[in-house]
């Protein structure tokens, strides 16, 4: 029998209306669904291992919904096919009004498989690991809540780049590239290369500019600041609270996140739809 996982978020409530919708489709067609609530701190594959087995799971949420469930399940192989019940939906496949079809499809096996680049990061004290993170779009180090720079090093495969001082650095995926590195000057990368893209944020000088590099690199951030107002933001979702002294290493991940694409949807009409300021046309 095939099994598809099906992740709401409990906060939307149009996400739990259209989850009943989606059921009722998949199982006249002789599917297993494998129903799947999901908070802010759900723990899914621990929860549900059987997620790990399923042809594809569907995400009912926004792009920070999306996320989330990337971190986890990226690990294990599974793709993702994400429902807009948010805003953007730049990660998302499908709107609810177009879901009856992409369900057909979906069923019919009409659908390609798309690999994203994901990232680790890793937070060393005294030469110590104290941390470890994944991210699907972004790792970024700044300030926290008051507005005080800070003094970043970045060293690229041990080479020294540049100091910033600033709001911060974020290191982006191409997936990433759309998102807090778009607002902040980066440019916009096509999501099936393999780089990584350093992006100052508020750089308190006139030269700093945004970098990409090969995904192979490891970046290292060093953490300068007077004061303990500095932190790790993971896809925005994620984080903690450094110190002085502490580096910052990210690398690609040694898995990759896998998104369900419909055959008639390509990045740049994707990308010139959502960034128009028309999500629905998407």
């Amino acid at each position: 029998m095939r099994q598809i996982g099906l992740l709401y978020n409990v906060h939307k409530q149009e996400a739990c209306s259209v989850r009943t919708d989606i059921c009722r489709q998949l199982e006249r067609t002789g599917i297993r669904v494998v129903d799947v609530p999901i908070d802010h701190d759900t723990a899914i594959v621990e929860t549900h291992p059987e997620l790990k087995s399923c042809e594809l799971v569907i995400v009912l949420g926004g792009d920070g919904t999306l996320l989330g469930v990337a971190r986890q399940l990226s690990p294990f192989h599974v793709p993702m096919f994400g429902v807009n019940i948010g805003h953007l939906g730049f990660l998302t496949e499908s709107e609810p009004s177009q879901l009856e079809i992409a369900l057909e499809r979906i069923v019919a096996g009409e659908y390609n498989l798309e690999t994203r680049l994901m990232l680790e990061a890793f937070v060393y004290r005294d030469l110590r690991e104290i941390a470890r993170f994944t991210a699907l779009n972004d790792v970024g180090v700044g300030k926290g809540s008051f507005a005080r720079m800070v003094t970043l090093d970045v060293h690229v495969d041990d080479v020294y780049v540049d100091t910033y001082t600033g709001d911060g650095m974020i290191v982006a995926t191409p997936t990433g590239s759309t998102a807090y590195s778009l607002s902040c000057g980066g440019p916009i990368v096509s999501p099936h290369l393999q780089v990584m893209v350093l992006t100052p944020v508020c750089p308190h000088t006139l030269f700093s500019r945004p970098c990409v590099i090969d995904a192979s690199s490891w970046v290292r951030l060093s953490v300068h600041a007077r004061h303990g107002d500095v932190e790790l933001a993971v896809d925005g979702q994620e984080g903690m609270r450094l110190l002085a002294g502490d580096e910052v290493l990210v690398r690609k991940a040694p898995f990759q996140a896998t998104l369900v694409r419909l055959p008639d949807r390509e990045f740049f009409g994707v990308l010139r739809s959502k960034l128009h300021g028309d999500p629905s046309s998407a």
